[in-house]
């Protein structure tokens, strides 16, 4: 923060050029085009069927950022920008690129000023439809969305595997599991747990070959069907991760309502994800917002929220930097 020119520093953090530019420039595959193969702008241009003196203003801005360098034969990529290559495996490509699920729900929050003035969510209002319903109509919107929950996720499983006592269940059903990576860790970690993990279609086919992987196939069903259905009945714990923020209240109480009428005796409803006040940042709450409707629940909300179902807050798990576990049973077991 420049506290010698507020002015110039808030411009800095307003300005839209900068993020476009580098959206604009994975979307195209500049990154990836100009690493190992020096280019002039009017080759590129001509390549990607683009306006060569738009292309060219694009570029040197990418210079004065960093991720690309001019030469006397063109531009390149620099080592830093070869940070927002496809192959970098670091999440960017989907996060940025604008016809993947993550870049395309970051347009979302044009819409910020409706979803603030209304709740709502702004992704509806730009797209004319729901974030979940446009995965349905566009399959590689699913699929991008899909790769993207697995890397956020990746580099967290080990410490929540690890983090918490699982071996207390001899069943687990991972209600919205995606890939499967995080049951799949659990069940490799502990050989007498059995899971069975729900999701839609395509993504549970991606689940089965994960639990492959870890070897893990033979104690774990996998199930095509929404968590706003009935669930399979009578496991001693039903996992929500990341499925309660992407939602607003009405759409929460249903999930934990079909949680509770499966939840076996003695059983535990289990949420993980990120908690308002505790394990969540300002920036991501805004996008669950205009992306959702959702928002990272205090403890207090998500207490609230379960004692409409009968659910009574056990305990508060502090698992990741990122994300917290929170451990509810029925009232009376």
């Amino acid at each position: 923060m420049n506290e010698h020119n507020p002015v110039a520093a808030i411009r800095n953090l307003a300005g839209l050029a900068t993020p476009m530019a580098l959206r604009v420039a994975v979307t195209l595959g500049l990154p990836d085009r100009l690493r190992d193969d020096v280019a002039t702008v009017e080759h590129v241009a001509t390549e990607l069927d683009v306006s060569p003196v738009a292309l060219d203003l694009l570029l040197g801005h990418l210079e004065t950022l960093g991720i690309v360098e001019g030469t006397p034969g063109g531009y390149r990529t620099t080592d830093y920008g070869a940070t927002l290559c496809a192959d970098a495996d670091n999440g960017l490509t989907n996060f940025l690129h604008l016809d993947m699920a993550g870049g395309r729900a970051e347009l979302a929050f044009v819409e910020l000023l409706h979803s603030v003035t209304t709740g709502e969510a702004g992704y509806s209002r730009r797209y004319g439809r729901d974030f979940w319903a446009d995965l349905t109509r566009y399959p590689h919107l699913r699929e991008s969305f899909d790769r993207q929950m697995t890397h956020r996720f990746r580099d967290q499983i080990p410490r929540i595997v690890t983090g918490y006592d699982w071996d207390r269940f001899s069943t687990i059903v991972d209600v919205g599991g995606g890939h499967g990576s995080l049951l799949a860790a659990i069940l490799a970690a502990h050989p007498r747990i059995r899971g069975h993990l729900i999701d839609l279609e395509p993504t549970v086919t991606e689940a089965v070959r994960t639990l492959i992987a870890y070897r893990v196939r033979d104690r774990a069903r996998v199930s095509a069907q929404s968590f706003f259905d009935p669930l399979p009945a009578g496991a001693q714990a039903y996992l929500l991760c990341d499925i309660l923020h992407d939602w607003d209240d009405d759409h929460a109480h249903r999930i934990l309502a079909r949680c509770v009428e499966a939840l076996g005796r003695g059983g535990r409803v289990l949420v993980v994800e990120p908690v308002g006040g505790r394990r969540a940042n300002t920036e991501f709450d805004l996008a669950m917002l205009v992306i959702f409707a959702g928002r990272e629940r205090r403890v207090d909300e998500f207490r609230a929220l379960a004692a409409a179902h009968g659910l009574v807050l056990d305990a508060v798990v502090d698992l990741t930097d990122q994300r917290c576990l929170l451990e509810f049973r029925a009232v009376g077991t």
